[in-house]
């Protein structure tokens, strides 16, 4: 089965791994895209486990009328394997109840013991 983050990789090679808690995303943009993932089937787990404790729901509802359906990032600053903090600009599609719509988002994401968490969004 393709990723549903389109990185092009199946999903047992690509966000698979990060969403089973079998390793952990190297890049704030690896997170991005398995949080992206976690949305499109429904893994709120995983969700609320990737989200900085600062910041995180104490639960998370998802629609179920949402269907995530593309991701694509705009553009990364920072957030690679050896910095502490990055920020990623994304756009995600869906549809809900037949029609398409899309929210774009800079995404802020910091490094804490060599493990990357969703802090917040903007507008992107």
């Amino acid at each position: 089965m393709r990723c549903p983050c389109l990185s092009g990789d199946t999903y047992e090679s690509c966000c698979g791994p990060l969403l089973a808690g079998d390793s952990a995303a190297p890049t704030a943009e690896r997170l991005m895209r398995s949080r992206f993932t976690a949305f499109a089937v429904g893994d709120v787990p995983y969700l609320l486990r990737s989200w900085h404790p600062s910041t995180r729901p104490s639960d998370l509802d998802l629609d179920p009328d949402i269907r995530w359906t593309r991701l694509d990032i705009l553009e990364t600053a920072a957030g690679g394997p050896f910095d502490t903090d990055g920020y990623v600009t994304f756009e995600s599609f869906y549809r809900e109840q037949g029609v398409q719509g899309s929210m774009k988002e800079r995404s802020r994401f910091v490094r804490e013991g060599g493990v990357w968490s969703y802090v917040d969004g903007a507008p992107g």
